[in-house]
């Protein structure tokens, strides 16, 4: 496929939905994880050259003086599953907390009641005012406050005001699977389907880079002298939804919550190179920089005047190097007097985006008409398209519960 054929190349917003297209089989779909995390195949991309080996090898592939960078959103079970008063069920899926909570953890850490943005399955038969689910120990009520764009304001309270949303959802809730794995989630998935370092409770589908990841591998970059930190974005919407539009500049990127620390900023001013773990840990990387060319462009902008939009990186200058822009929101954050940055990104990344911190992504393989095959055509160019034909006739597991990549940048 040639330029001229998309010339929307040059402006993300003008890329049709069919450059990021391919066919996927049903029988490549992995729907159940492999037995040991790590015993996962390897597709390595370095030089324009394509290779393969086990994850267990990953730490030999990876540069000299490495940063990994790992996102340690926890997965919580989202999928609450009601009845109504006619015996039908309705399922409330927790997608984000309400725009009046100033995080993701202070909506989850209310006692009591909170307001939650959810997408609603049978929403027709959700006829009367509140329903309940009872679970022991438990009994949760929804209210249904507004419905707008497919997001229904849901309204939850519960008697118990010792424990937090948190805990109701871990003592109520399903924890949500991927649709195209078209099952119902297992005992295996509670496990599985959640990286080994996972800690900060919030995300609604697991950064799946993360899952091959073992003790034993970590041990193995630690003895190359690799290193590692984490950032936390909490997976939502905005993840996962797919393009139905046309064109890119038509589909509407959902904001989610970042969550990073002023030494992690720190660290990333050095000359390691840095490798994302992931696309929601690019993502949050790349948000970084461009905060940072916010704030070297205004010192005494707000948070809000901070966060990055869906289309910033694409209207903001690009002169400053990865030390100006960094420094200059380690700066900001010196001025709030807070070791935390802690704030919303809608960051689409799409050709002809280059990377500004990254230099290359361990990332599984993606839906076809996904966001995150655009991240991975922004990184490696139209050269992904030779990557996947390789996973395809190659053997390769695709998607969540698949097999691993190594794309690193030219």
């Amino acid at each position: 496929m040639t330029k001229n054929e998309h010339k929307g190349l040059n402006d993300p917003a003008g890329i049709t939905i069919d450059y990021i297209d391919y066919l996927l089989p049903e029988d490549r779909i992995a729907r159940f994880p492999c037995e040991k995390r790590d015993a996962s195949k390897l597709l390595v991309y370095s030089q324009k050259q394509i290779s393969e080996t086990q994850f267990t090898e990953l730490p030999s592939y990876l540069p000299d003086k490495s940063l990994l960078i790992f996102n340690n959103t926890k997965v919580v079970q989202a999928r609450l599953l009601f009845h109504t008063s006619e015996g039908f069920q309705v399922e409330i899926f927790c997608l984000e907390p309400d725009e009046s909570y100033a995080d993701v953890t202070s909506a989850m850490i209310q006692t009591g009641e909170v307001k939650w943005n959810c997408m609603v399955g049978n929403l027709k038969r959700w006829k009367q005012p509140q329903l309940t689910l009872t679970m022991p120990g438990v009994q949760l009520c929804a209210e249904k406050r507004k419905h707008e764009n497919g997001v229904v304001s849901v309204l939850f309270t519960w008697a118990d005001k010792t424990l937090s949303f948190a805990e109701i959802l871990d003592r109520s809730g399903v924890l949500p699977i991927p649709p195209y794995l078209k099952r119902e989630t297992t005992v295996i998935d509670k496990e599985r389907y959640q990286t080994i370092y996972a800690s900060e409770k919030g995300s609604v589908a697991a950064p799946t880079a993360g899952l091959h990841f073992t003790e034993p591998v970590f041990e193995k970059l630690s003895e190359k002298n690799i290193a590692h930190t984490y950032v936390t974005l909490h997976v939502g919407a905005g993840t996962f939804k797919p393009v139905k539009s046309t064109t890119i500049g038509e589909h509407l990127m959902h904001a989610e919550w970042i969550e990073v620390e002023t030494e992690t900023i720190t660290r990333l001013l050095t000359d390691k190179t840095v490798i994302a773990v992931g696309t929601t840990s690019l993502r949050t990387l790349e948000t970084l920089y461009w905060m940072g060319v916010k704030a070297a462009l205004n010192p005494d902008a707000g948070l809000k005047e901070l966060e990055i939009t869906q289309w910033d990186a694409y209207d903001l200058p690009d002169h400053f190097d990865k030390k100006a822009s960094l420094t200059a929101l380690l700066n900001w954050l010196g001025k709030q007097s807070t070791g935390k940055l802690i704030c919303r990104t809608s960051l689409l990344i799409a050709p002809p985006y280059r990377l500004k911190i990254a230099k290359g992504i361990i990332t599984n393989f993606h839906q076809p008409k996904s966001t995150l095959l655009l991240i991975i055509s922004a990184i490696v160019g139209q050269e992904w398209r030779r990557i996947y034909d390789y996973a395809l006739s190659h053997n390769f597991r695709f998607l969540s519960y698949g097999d691993s990549s190594l794309l690193l940048a030219d």
